[in-house]
């Protein structure tokens, strides 16, 4: 029975630190589409600004 448990125990630290490695991963790829898009909105909404800056000032 303890040779069971063992191989439990051992196969549960595996599981845990391969679910911390997706885990870590897959909150990287989300933090990087979050700001792709933030970016992406930051930089319309600039050109937006300027468009706007000339046809007031011209």
């Amino acid at each position: 029975m303890e040779e069971k448990a063992g191989r439990s125990f051992g196969s549960r630290i595996i599981a845990a630190l391969v679910l911390a490695l997706a885990a870590y991963i897959l909150l990287k790829v989300i933090i990087g589409f979050a700001a792709a898009i933030a970016g992406t909105i930051v930089f319309i909404g600039a050109i937006i600004a300027v468009i706007w800056a000339l046809r007031v000032l011209l």
